[in-house]
């Protein structure tokens, strides 16, 4: 095996790895920090209880919880549906914020390494950019956000766990 065909095998393992821990992943938690360019400010913590959903070739994973932005007393209702789908030696990540049929595209995830996945290509939301890391761990994965744009430098941990 050359050394190209041995890289390509560890990042098709990291993708199928990745694939394989959405059907049992059971819960979310994490932290919203911002960055010294920052004009939002946005910050805070969260939990989630997830509901994993087989859509066709597709996993859907159903997010419900609470967020509690720094500072305040009380948590607000927290609910997103991510989709993922697994294409080749990538994974595809759709918010569908709008419902099924309007899911928004956020960018396809490429092995890094063994145990890491990043985005191709940055989702653009007007002027804002995000990128994303993935990272597995046990019994989960760790997906990383980065926000940046005019008045946003945010970021976002996201640990993503199951049984």
């Amino acid at each position: 095996m050359t050394i190209a065909a041995a890289a390509d095998n560890e990042g098709s393992d990291a993708i199928i790895r990745t694939w394989q821990r959405l059907p049992g992943l059971r819960s979310l938690s994490f932290n919203a920090e911002p960055g010294p360019a920052s004009q939002t400010d946005w910050r805070g913590r969260g939990t989630a209880g997830i509901r994993a959903e087989r859509a066709g070739n597709d996993w859907r994973l159903i997010e419900r919880g609470r967020f509690v932005p720094a500072g305040a007393a009380r948590g607000v209702t927290m609910n997103n549906v991510y989709r993922w789908q697994h294409i080749g030696d990538r994974l595809r990540l759709y918010h569908e914020r709008f419902g099924t049929d309007a899911a928004v595209f956020l960018f396809e995830l490429v092995a890094e390494s063994t145990d890491r996945l990043i985005c191709q290509q940055p989702h653009l939301c007007g002027d804002d950019v995000y990128r994303g890391t993935l990272v597995l761990a046990e019994t989960g994965f760790d997906l990383d956000w980065s926000i940046t744009g005019p008045r946003k430098d945010e970021h976002l941990h996201y640990r993503y766990r199951g049984s």
